[in-house]
């Protein structure tokens, strides 16, 4: 009898991806607090999962070295702007405080999505040592 890892890992890969890119994207908010017309970026993580977990993901491929690479998109997840509570008068849109809270909030679902994956890891080894 065959096992799927994707049935046996479920979802939790896929999570850890997308945690992984969205801390990336808020950092380089972070980074930019002090940049002039600086937007601040952020993905939509519970429909760019669910869009992961329908399987519509589907990646973009080069057939060509003139393509241009679009960078509006990761893992189907659409990058979108942050709207402002306080605009500041240089354009710039990034609230560190708003950052560092969702930095914090999506650091913790990393974490836990990481123990989640570590479980589901160590049922598969108990199951194939026989314990």
């Amino acid at each position: 009898m065959a096992i799927h890892l994707d049935n046996v890992l479920g979802l939790h890969e896929n999570a850890m991806h997308l945690q992984s890119r969205r801390a990336q994207m808020i950092a380089q908010n972070l980074a930019n607090s002090d940049t002039p017309g600086y937007q601040a970026k952020d993905i939509d993580f519970k429909a760019a999962l669910s869009t992961v977990q329908a399987g519509m993901h589907a990646p973009l491929k080069n057939t060509s070295a003139g393509h241009i690479q679009p960078d509006g998109y990761f893992m189907g997840a659409e990058i979108m702007y942050r709207q402002p509570m306080q605009p500041s008068i240089d354009g710039n849109t990034v609230e560190p405080q708003i950052e560092m809270s969702e930095f914090t909030d999506n650091s913790m679902r990393y974490l836990m999505s990481l123990r989640l994956f570590n479980g589901r890891v160590q049922g598969m080894l108990s199951a194939i040592r026989g314990e």
